[in-house]
């Protein structure tokens, strides 16, 4: 389930006709991708009991003996960063721990073929800094100018991460899908008529409901943290970490984690 060395992509379940045999599940009726040993085991025990077929036929195949092929193949898993770049005391180590940790994914992305994104939010708008890609250098190129003040449009950051991310499920059927999100939870601007919260709130109900997995980190101080990033993390169903916890290295790791935990996931849905 998890990877055990550098070099090496994760293992996904695919219902596409490519990839590795696995195993074999039954499929009553189906006769795609069928796995033929399995199939044949499968009616071997009744072929007494199908004589009169067998007058036709040496052996005596039944759709509901039908096995289709498990099969797996190597993918990549895709990181995009939502980061709050909208002004407040803790505006210089968020970016500084941000940028040390999409440094040390593309690293590690360039030996796995991972790819690494990021949306920065702030004023009255959200914009795409670094489309998903698995380039260094790009990324380098892009993290040298993030800008950074104004108020806080959350929603609207939400819903460019959302799109950026069903963008590439779309493409890539087989990608598994992880948001960061950075932010006190506190957004003050909205796309339409609703407030801001219920706005934020209904777009991460739509970004749990397309299998999309998040982490949540809580960038408020905890002398005034009123509880906004841990709610939109249940909403998101989400852990929550703290802006204590946030260094480039553990962030570094707890992505890593919350990949390998998806990836666990992914297998025990197959």
């Amino acid at each position: 389930m998890m990877r055990q060395m550098a070099g090496r992509r994760s293992y996904t379940h695919t219902q596409r006709k490519r990839g590795r045999y696995i195993q074999a599940r039954p499929t009553p009726g189906k006769a795609e991708d069928l796995a033929f040993d399995a199939t044949i085991r499968a009616a071997a025990p009744f072929q007494k009991e199908r004589v009169e077929r067998r007058k036709k036929v040496a052996f005596a195949v039944s759709p509901n003996d039908y096995m289709r092929k498990v099969r797996v193949r190597r993918t990549a898993n895709l990181v995009v960063f939502l980061v709050d770049a909208s002004w407040s005391m803790a505006v210089a180590e968020r970016m500084s721990a941000t940028k040390g940790a999409i440094l040390s994914l593309l690293n590690d992305a360039y030996q796995r073929r991972d790819r690494v994104g990021l949306v920065v939010f702030q004023k009255d708008r959200a914009t795409l800094v670094l489309p998903p890609t698995s380039s260094v250098r790009l990324a380098e190129k892009a993290l040298a100018h993030i800008p950074v003040g104004g108020k806080t449009p959350l929603s609207a950051g939400l819903q460019l991460a959302y799109e950026v991310l069903r963008k590439e499920k779309v493409l890539h059927p087989d990608v598994l899908p992880l948001m960061i999100l950075l932010t006190d939870g506190a957004g003050n601007v909205t796309m339409g008529h609703l407030p801001p919260q219920e706005e934020a709130r209904q777009i991460a109900q739509l970004i749990v409901a397309d299998g999309i997995r998040s982490v949540v980190v809580n960038m408020e101080h905890a002398a005034f943290d009123q509880g906004l990033a841990q709610s939109l993390a249940d909403d998101l169903q989400a852990p929550c970490y703290t802006l204590t916890e946030l260094k480039a290295e553990n962030l570094y790791q707890t992505v890593r984690l919350e990949l390998n935990l998806q990836q666990s996931k992914a297998f025990e849905r197959q």
